[in-house]
């Protein structure tokens, strides 16, 4: 019966995974263990990496030596985030806060851009008019067979040359940007690399007066708009004043004294009238005043009477005469000529003063009734001018309207004139935020070749590809080398290596007990002991996937190995094809296992004692016309059981499985099966092929044997199975131990 193998390779873990097992179970860490893989997979490929090396440098040594010199040139400028205004900053609007770091990076990142861009390689070509320079071309290793002959394709050529030639660098840490250009002419590097620090200046201020005159454009152009709109709306405020009788006037000027109130002639008219009426009514009621203060009092008794000039120099005159009149009345009789004369002066004086006051009282009575018809007629223009202006603010609506209309439009205006005047003092006059550090100066040795800088480029170049290859070799190459790949590769337990035999034959090897092939084939047995939950398999299958691989002496060796510890096997040659064993141990093949498959024979009959091994052997016999039968036959079955009841432990070596369906037969009766690996022949494709073929018969799959493992071969001095140079005895150490 088969029984589960007590190990089985994780088929869930990755190769990396399987390579930090093995190496940790060696006591190393996975970092190491990647060294040791990688410095495996170097070894292994060592020539072909040295090859790649050596090629890659010497090519960059030839490439160096044929290369033309050629010379870079370094202009170094200051590029400033702001540039200092001259005018002040009150017609940039600049801001009070300056920019953010983030803004600063923003901007530098900007100008390089420009400074590579193909406008400035299109200033700097034109202004050195490199499209028909000859002498450009041959810096550059143009041949003049590649010109075209027609001005804008070499002019497009030469900023392409230039652009790709040039170099722009900027460190994190300053403002200070290199401008670099390299050709084949030193002082034409010198000249190209000013000439865009040169151009670079002049763009940035053509920039920015192109953008103060687009402006300047832009609010003339608004201004002109603005024009025309204020005189359509001054002259549509006219026309409606004209059509509706209003005459505007100025009359005062505003609280600030830039404009003029405006009103109209009624408006005024009535304001005068009012002012006029209210001084007529002030002097009618103080004329009335004083008529009536005089209009019952008698005529000398009244205080503008008295007041008079004149009545107060009549009053004195008639003082005089009564002074006199009396001063004659003293000296004269009553009808002295003399008292008569004074009497009637008196007398006239009486009646003149009498008739002036009559006209000082008529005076102030005409003043009066002046006062009051003055009074009455503006009265009634008020009232008139009133009325006319009441009227005419009904048509006022319209033309206020209109008027601020034309206000605004007056305000646009002259706001649009004062920026345009603002714009075309300070279009151009900034400085520029750009400024040469230091001018390049024709350079005096070449900047390329670089011998050791190419070398050193190279053997990188070199390692890498090597790197590279000896990768994807590793990872294409489907040849088992190494123990991991048959872990990696097959998806195998591996249960022993097998170095290869030095000088000897593996039947020699394996008679010295001390022998490397001896120690690994005696690991095998113990891994064979304890490889299925009950222990060692009755029955064990050996095989492999193609022809001298090494399974018939692995089969010996196991044969043996059992014998050494005291245990009965049976060796059974069942490849009844090329049968090897019993030529290897010396024994005639004349009877064997084909007699017992087409028999009823005994089948101790066949088997037949080695000398000096301990083993028993049932060699192949006769060659069969038809082994697939015979082995597939229920006759097999019979023997295998009776063999293993009759001996402890029977080892089968069957046929290779490639191309032949004996393996796989023998697989599926066998308690488990051993697959044989030749090391550094055996390719993943051919093995899987061939595990696929056995699989379908759903064996017990013990594990694989990688036979002739050569660790110095395989590149496997640092393998985590690196001990089996511990296995090279000395042959005084041998003489000892024996």
């Amino acid at each position: 019966m088969n029984t589960e193998p007590a190990f089985q390779p994780q088929t869930g873990m990755n190769a990396q995974g399987r390579y930090q097992a093995a190496y940790l179970a060696a006591g190393e860490n996975p970092i190491s263990a990647n060294i040791r893989q990688a410095l495996a997979a170097v070894r292994r490929h060592l020539w072909i990496a040295l090859a790649i090396v050596g090629a890659v440098v010497v090519l960059a040594l030839i490439s160096t030596l044929l290369d033309t010199p050629r010379y870079t040139a370094d202009t170094s400028v200051q590029i400033n985030d702001q540039s200092d205004e001259v005018l002040g900053s009150q017609f940039e609007g600049a801001n009070a806060t300056g920019p953010s770091d983030w803004d600063i990076d923003r901007f530098l990142n900007t100008q390089l851009d420009v400074l590579q861009s193909r406008g400035l390689a299109e200033r700097v070509a034109d202004r050195l008019e490199l499209g028909t320079s000859e002498r450009f071309f041959n810096a550059m290793e143009v041949p003049t067979s590649a010109l075209a002959g027609d001005q804008a394709q070499d002019r497009s050529l030469a900023v392409d040359l230039l652009r790709s030639n040039l170099e722009i660098d900027l460190p994190r840490a300053t403002r200070v940007a290199t401008i670099s250009f390299t050709s084949t002419d030193a002082a034409l590097s010198a000249d190209i690399a000013n000439a865009f620090a040169e151009e670079f200046i002049q763009a940035n201020l053509q920039r920015r007066f192109d953008s103060t005159s687009y402006a300047r454009d832009f609010v003339a152009e608004q201004l002109e708009e603005a024009r025309v709109d204020l005189e359509d709306s001054e002259r549509e405020l006219n026309d409606y004043a004209k059509s509706a009788g209003l005459i505007r006037t100025y009359d005062a000027l505003t609280p600030d004294g830039r404009d003029r109130l405006t009103g109209t002639v009624t408006a005024s008219s009535l304001v005068q009238l009012n002012d006029a009426a209210i001084a007529a009514r002030a002097d009618r009621i103080a004329a009335q005043s004083r008529w009536e203060a005089i209009q019952g009092t008698p005529l000398l008794a009244s205080q503008p009477v008295l007041n008079n000039p004149t009545v107060q120099a009549l009053m004195t005159r008639r003082a005089e005469l009564q002074s006199e009149l009396q001063t004659a009345r003293d000296r004269y009789l009553d009808n002295h000529p003399a008292i008569n004369r004074l009497e009637a002066d008196s007398a006239a004086i009486n009646r003149q003063l009498e008739m002036t006051a009559r006209q000082v009282r008529e005076s102030i009575r005409a003043e009066y009734r002046a006062a009051q018809s003055a009074e009455n007629q503006l009265d009634s223009q008020v009232d008139r001018a009133r009325g006319n202006s009441l009227a005419e603010q009904d048509q006022s609506v319209r033309y206020n309207v209109l008027a601020r209309q034309a206000d605004t439009a007056r305000s646009i205006y002259d706001g649009l004139l004062q920026r345009y005047r603002e714009l075309n003092a300070s279009a151009g006059i900034a400085s520029s935020n750009i400024a040469i550090i230091d001018r390049a100066e024709t350079p005096t040795s070449p900047s390329s070749p670089n011998v050791p800088r190419n070398l050193a480029l190279g053997l990188l170049i070199g390692l890498g590809l090597a790197g590279m290859a000896v990768f994807l070799r590793d990872q294409l190459d489907d040849v088992i080398h190494t123990p991991e790949d048959v872990e990696d590769k097959l998806d195998l337990a591996l249960l022993g290596v097998v170095p290869r035999a030095e000088d000897t034959t593996p039947l020699e090897a394996l008679e010295e007990p001390k022998s490397p092939i001896s120690e690994a084939y005696n690991s095998l047995r113990g891994a064979l002991l304890y490889s299925t939950p009950q222990g060692l398999p009755k029955i064990i299958a050996v095989t492999s996937a193609q022809a001298h691989e090494g399974k018939s002496t692995t089969s010996l060796a196991i044969a043996t190995g059992f014998a050494r510890i005291g245990m009965r096997p049976l060796l059974i040659d069942a490849d009844l094809r090329r049968p090897a064993l019993h030529k290897v141990l010396g024994i005639a093949g004349e009877r064997g296992l084909t007699d017992l498959l087409v028999s009823q024979d005994d089948p101790k009959s066949a088997v037949v004692k080695v000398k000096g091994l301990k083993i028993d052997l049932l060699p192949a016999g006769p060659l069969p016309p038809s082994p697939s039968e015979l082995l597939s036959s229920p006759r097999m079955a019979q023997l295998l059981e009776h063999f293993a009841q009759s001996h402890d432990v029977v080892i089968v070596d069957s046929p290779p499985v490639l191309g032949l369906a004996d393996a796989p037969m023998l697989a599926a009766i066998a308690d488990g099966t051993v697959f044989v690996v030749e090391a550094e022949r055996g390719r993943s494709g051919s093995l899987k092929a061939a595990l696929r073929r056995l699989r379908s018969m759903k064996p017990v799959l013990l594990g694989a044997v990688l036979a002739k493992f050569d660790p110095t071969r395989s590149g496997n001095r640092y393998s985590a199975y690196y001990g089996y140079d511990y296995y090279q005895y000395s042959s005084g150490e041998r003489r000892s131990k024996a």
